[in-house]
């Protein structure tokens, strides 16, 4: 289960305190900036990451979800 993974320029992770949020660097990892805040009613906590190629997919309790965006959103994998 990957809880980080690299996106073009970008690494992309899970963040390590709050699972419900998704964080970027651009920096290789020196700083990391919040780029989804987190919805316990949407995703909820997130336990892996993958790069799909033109989508980041993610993984938790409530089932698979992807994001077009780079993770600023999340829709619900039928």
């Amino acid at each position: 289960m990957a809880q980080q993974i690299k996106k073009g320029k970008e690494l992309i992770r899970i963040c390590p305190t709050n699972t419900l949020k998704i964080e970027y660097s651009v920096d290789g990892g020196e700083n990391w900036n919040l780029r989804y805040m987190g919805n316990p009613a949407g995703p909820g906590e997130f336990t892996d990451l993958t790069d799909g190629g033109k989508e980041l997919l993610g993984e938790g309790p409530k089932g698979n979800f992807y994001s077009k965006n780079k993770g600023k959103s999340w829709h619900k994998r039928s």
